[in-house]
């Protein structure tokens, strides 16, 4: 399971970087729109922050196929390696994502909203599915829907990774895990929501108490 961080702000890539096993960051036009800063900055803050194996997502702007291809190029050519071009699947989306991968350039393609639409992306040659579980959840079961994807990939020998998106809670992070999906990729309070646990820090604080009161000290040594 790879753990992606989704966001654009720097200071909590690194907090988290440090406390947990990374393995890239996604973006979208969103995100970066919200950070009060340019692409450029973006983009040449998380290349510097980030080690050359961990991944970087970022998303075109445009919606037509020529405008979408030329943008993955320019993409594709930011990082010698590990870094991809988030394409909607859209119909001219799903043409480039075929045509990208022809050429060369690594793809997630992304607001994958159905099992089947997934697969047709996959059968595409998308690196990367980015499904929308939470939005799919408001119509039905985004996390069965999944699993479904999952399934019919690995039944057609499909090499194209399922990436968990849209998530708003633990449990269904959980129940994709154990369903053995590729990916997630997570906003920063769902990533704290389910290390932050009350009872460990009671426990802590317990154990603590116990230690100072028959040795008169708060540390080991």
């Amino acid at each position: 399971m790879e753990l992606i961080l989704d966001t654009a702000d720097l200071d909590e890539i690194k907090k988290l970087g440090a406390m947990l096993s990374v393995d890239g960051v996604t973006t979208n036009p969103t995100i970066i729109a919200q950070s009060g800063k340019t692409f450029d900055e973006v983009r040449d803050s998380l290349f510097a922050l980030l080690e050359p194996e961990q991944k970087v997502f970022f998303q075109v702007i445009s919606t037509d196929y020529e405008g979408i291809m030329e943008e993955a190029r320019y993409i594709a050519s930011l990082r010698e390696s590990n870094i991809f071009a988030k394409i909607p699947a859209t119909h001219d989306g799903l043409r480039a994502v075929k045509d990208c991968v022809a050429e060369g350039i690594h793809v997630l393609c992304t607001a994958i909203s159905s099992a089947s639409q997934g697969f047709m992306a996959a059968k595409n040659g998308a690196d990367y599915l980015a499904i929308y579980i939470n939005r799919m959840s408001n119509q039905g079961d985004g996390v069965e829907e999944t699993v479904l994807l999952q399934t019919m990939l690995d039944a057609a020998g499909l090499p194209t990774k399922v990436m968990g998106a849209s998530l708003k809670n633990a449990w269904q992070i959980n129940q994709l895990i154990a369903h053995g999906i590729d990916a997630v990729t997570l906003p920063v309070p769902l990533v704290y929501s389910m290390i932050d646990q009350p009872g460990t820090i009671a426990a802590r604080d317990v154990f603590n108490d116990n230690w100072e009161h028959a040795f008169g000290r708060r540390t080991l040594c």
